[in-house]
């Protein structure tokens, strides 16, 4: 993966192949209603894209959109500059989670195979991103985890993902950060009602999660 050099695609063909990617990954079913919902375009756009990506050899169309073995490996070097410089914006220049992925999904369009070889140097070959999602090609081993909202009250817990999904979500990244749900702090749930909202002690503050992402979030347990 590191110095991976892709072919030139055309922008739009990456930007949907690390979509897909990204749907898989989060377990959402690949179907071109969630491309469309996640990339915010008509479902006509995403048929015609879809038509021509698979023309490419990029995708592959039965019940669901898969990539193909291009597809993926094009999606895993994005994916990879993403996270990578999503690191760097966060760790290094101190952007808030939420600005470094906007600047990141501009980046990942341009970092050449030699600047990413650098920043895996300059922050110390990461295996994730500032949200817990792995790097391709870092070697990142996952955790046994489970969502927030399957942990029994009275449990303590630690943050280990924030799932790719929830950063689409307005908002909620910005949220999640102020109130110190991070990968690798500490927490304990207090409570959860009927609605799904579940309510967490973080360094000594009571977080209410709503249903949606409480059940997407991933922790580790004792």
């Amino acid at each position: 993966m590191d110095g991976y050099t892709s072919p030139e695609y055309h922008p739009a063909f990456e930007e949907y192949c690390e979509t897909i990617f990204e749907l898989a990954e989060d377990d959402v079913d690949v179907i071109q209603a969630r491309i469309a919902e996640r990339l915010r375009v008509s479902r006509p756009a995403v048929s015609e894209m879809i038509r021509r990506m698979t023309a490419e050899g990029l995708v592959e169309v039965d019940r669901q959109v898969r990539l193909t073995t291009s597809g993926l490996e094009l999606a895993e070097a994005l994916v990879r500059r993403h996270r990578l410089a999503e690191r760097f914006l966060t760790d290094i220049l101190g952007l808030s989670w939420a600005d470094a992925h906007l600047e990141a999904g501009k980046w990942e369009h341009v970092i050449s195979p030699a600047v990413e070889a650098a920043l895996v140097r300059e922050l110390g070959d990461p295996t994730t991103c500032p949200h817990g999602n792995p790097i391709p090609g870092s070697g990142y081993r996952e955790p046994e985890t489970v969502s927030l909202s399957e942990v029994p009250t009275g449990t303590t817990f630690v943050v280990s993902r924030i799932p790719e999904e929830l950063e689409f979500t307005e908002g909620l990244l910005d949220f999640l950060e102020a109130s110190h749900v991070v990968p690798g702090r500490a927490g304990r749930l207090t409570a959860t009602s009927p609605d799904g909202t579940t309510t967490v002690e973080i360094d000594g503050n009571h977080i209410g999660v709503g249903a949606f992402a409480s059940e997407r979030i991933l922790v580790t347990t004792d």
